[in-house]
């Protein structure tokens, strides 16, 4: 099989998604042609190269619009396939939400936002909508081999809406209730629901015996997301230095519980006392020793409450930007977690996998244009972006059961400016191969709904 056949294949998962074989056929057809079209990525760019854009167009918008079909079960095969891949009791699910910018002011959904790329001394606000995404992250590597680095698989990406404003001449009572709700109705509640969500919809899949463990930044370390109790489920977050921690006293004094002596995560760092512990964990592309320290069962009054914790301090890692150039140091990363039983290298090496989603975040955008697509409807604007996230998804899935996700010698040459492989497949080097084996097996692509004549003068074209 090549790359085409195996995604053609995970993509038959969706038929019972949707609720008509003719509305399936049309998901299956915009799927390819929204991972292979060239320029913007639209809609309309996707039926161009398809070739029926000289017949009616309004079907292919109306499988966003109208026909009713529901995100979470796009995602579930897709779940199922990457939960399958992880040789292991315990399964790490990066949470980040990502900014999509946009352009029209009624559009649904969209409010002025902080951009994320923005510098700390001088943020940006851009007009845009927020989603969060949800990727199991599949270890790949084995020590001693450096050309498999992890993945993160999208089984999520849900919109996090603004609470509706009231009018100017509302009464006090709806502002009231308008500051409750936007206080109440924030990033961490829809963490909180994505989260449960995930942990059900695994559970209906028969892995309710796998732990789940919630991968996050900063933004979710709070006492809404840490102190949260759900069935087999833990999390581990970035902390803040200065976070104010604590222990339980050895006996009870009254109805004291902590500790009055306190401390942060930087004191612990500093703290000659306690000493480094020497390891190594995968990140960067290559296995590379790390060290930290660790303290069980610490309490955090105001995050936490009586609900224990650990915390671990990552030293800073060296890098360099070339390689003879000058040695740079990363930041200490201080992670709290919920989880007491796993060890620690284990919960180490899940958050360095965590930048995975950060990889997704940058390829969904920069190649496959999410977020492109001109759509007004509020059915269309959430679900488009989740049918190009989930057709990626599917792309890296393929990717991973057909070549290991290892770049092999069947992928197209690299260009002359490219002098070193990657370790592993980008996007783009896998969208080219699927562009490339459409070619070749012209006689095919009719079965997913493309005009078999127009393909090579599509590609023609673009060239």
């Amino acid at each position: 099989m090549n790359l085409y056949a195996t995604l053609n294949h995970i993509l038959q998962d969706w038929h019972p998604v949707f609720p008509q074989k003719r509305s399936f056929d049309r998901a299956i057809k915009l799927a390819f042609c929204s991972l292979c079209t060239f320029g913007r990525r639209t809609i309309s760019r996707a039926i161009c190269f398809s070739g029926f854009d000289d017949v009616d167009w309004s079907a292919d918008y109306r499988l966003f619009s109208r026909v009713k079909w529901k995100t979470e079960e796009l995602f579930s095969p897709l779940l199922k396939r990457a939960v399958n891949l992880v040789d292991d009791d315990l399964i790490a699910i990066g949470f980040d939400d990502t900014v999509i910018k946009k352009k029209g002011k009624k559009i649904p959904g969209t409010r002025w936002l902080r951009d994320s790329l923005s510098p700390v001394f001088n943020v940006n606000i851009i007009w845009g909508m927020r989603f969060l995404q949800a990727s199991v992250l599949v270890p790949l590597y084995k020590k001693g081999d450096k050309k498999t680095p992890p993945r993160a698989i999208p089984i999520q990406f849900k919109p996090v809406p603004p609470v509706k404003k009231p009018k100017r001449n509302a009464s006090k009572e709806e502002w009231e209730a308008y500051e409750l709700e936007k206080k109440s109705r924030n990033l961490s509640f829809y963490f909180l629901e994505a989260l449960t969500s995930a942990r059900e919809e695994m559970n209906k899949l028969g892995f309710e015996d796998k732990k789940l463990l919630a991968v996050v930044d900063g933004s979710f370390c709070n006492k809404s997301c840490m102190n949260f109790n759900l069935k087999n489920v833990e999390i581990i977050a970035r902390a803040r230095k200065n976070a104010i921690l604590c222990f339980k006293l050895k006996q009870k004094e009254g109805k004291r519980f902590y500790q009055k002596k306190t401390f942060t995560p930087e004191q612990v760092k500093k703290d000659s006392k306690i000493a480094w512990v020497k390891a190594d964990a995968y990140h960067g592309g290559n296995w590379r020793e790390i060290k930290y320290k660790e303290i069980k069962e610490v309490y955090w009054k105001t995050g936490t409450k009586k609900k224990p914790v650990r915390l671990i301090v990552i030293a800073p890692t060296p890098y360099r930007l070339r390689e003879k150039g000058k040695l740079y140091y990363r930041d200490p990363a201080y992670l709290l977690t919920t989880d007491l039983e796993t060890e620690t290298l284990e919960l180490i090496q899940k958050y360095l996998d965590r930048w995975q989603v950060e990889v997704n975040f940058r390829e969904e955008k920069n190649d496959l244009g999410l977020g492109q697509a001109q759509v007004w409807s509020e059915e269309s604007v959430n679900k488009q972006p989740a049918f190009v996230v989930a057709s990626y998804g599917a792309l890296l899935l393929a990717s991973i059961e057909l070549y290991n996700d290892k770049r092999v010698e069947c992928f197209i040459k690299l260009p002359k400016w490219r002098r070193k492989a990657s370790l592993r497949p980008s996007c783009l080097d896998l969208l080219n191969q699927l562009r490339q084996e459409i070619i070749d097996s012209r006689k095919n692509v009719e079965k997913v709904g493309i005009k078999r004549e127009l393909v090579s003068q599509v590609f023609k074209t673009a060239a």
